[in-house]
């Protein structure tokens, strides 16, 4: 059986703005079908480094690896086309829009020499992605804005799940959700993994990163601290570790 080769890799990554260091020689590797939980207080580097890899950032040093070559990703479009995607806190949906027009959104297909939209087609992968990933929506067709926020995170996640064909970050999904919600968001993040995705998340809740992740890197002040195996260590070890108290 061949080895199962890291989909992503941080290769001692530094990133400074000025003379600030916000992050100091980060070395990770992420592997298909695996979530890795970013934790660390707030100014820990987690937001930095998940900007880093969707390219809204560049490192000031160190290099990101996809599928064993080095890359530049000098745009969050450029981070896009090799298969990176991020569902952010305020998940950049467009709220006037049917569930399938966000789905596609800035990628929308087309038909016939005019070029028009192609909404039946749209409609109907659209349907099919909810229904694999078991988001709980009536239509495709429905407004995002009468969605709920739950509904809502699940539109996000499906987009990310459709185009992501490495690696999908997320920054806080569940940070607005009720427990139920949130349940179910989770629900959806495990469907992802099974389906061969790498997942980056970063999450304040300890409760959730020990029941979804399958390892933990805890940053401290930009500073790797360490990762361990989620089945492997309990939450007073990692509280430790962020707080630097032993």
């Amino acid at each position: 059986m061949a080895e199962l080769k890291p989909l992503v890799q941080l290769d001692r990554v530094r990133k400074e703005f000025g003379a600030v260091v916000a992050l100091e020689e980060v070395t990770l590797d992420v592997y298909p079908g695996e979530i890795v939980a970013l934790v660390g207080d707030n100014g820990a580097g987690k937001s930095t480094l998940v900007k880093l890899i969707a390219g809204v950032h560049q490192p000031t040093s160190g290099q990101i690896v996809l599928d064993g070559e080095p890359v530049r990703l000098s745009s969050p479009s450029e981070s896009q086309r090799h298969g990176i995607e991020v569902v952010y806190q305020d998940l950049a949906l467009a709220n006037s829009q049917p569930v399938y027009m966000n789905m596609f959104l800035g990628r929308e297909l087309v038909r016939g020499p005019l070029r028009q939209l192609d909404r039946p087609r749209m409609a109907q992968e659209t349907r099919q992605l909810l229904d694999e990933l078991d988001i709980r929506i009536d239509s495709p067709r429905q407004t995002i804005r009468d969605l709920s926020g739950g509904q809502r995170q699940g539109v996000a996640i499906g987009r990310a799940v459709h185009w992501a064909q490495r690696l999908v970050l997320m920054d806080e999904p569940t940070a607005a959700l009720g427990v139920q919600e949130t349940k179910r968001v989770e629900e959806i993040i495990l469907r992802m993994r099974d389906r061969g995705r790498a997942i980056v998340i970063v999450s304040h809740s300890l409760d959730q990163v020990f029941r979804i992740s399958d390892r933990i890197c805890v940053l401290r002040r930009g500073r790797q601290v360490g990762i361990r195996a989620t089945p492997e260590v309990d939450a007073d070890e990692i509280v430790s570790m962020i707080t630097g108290l032993r």
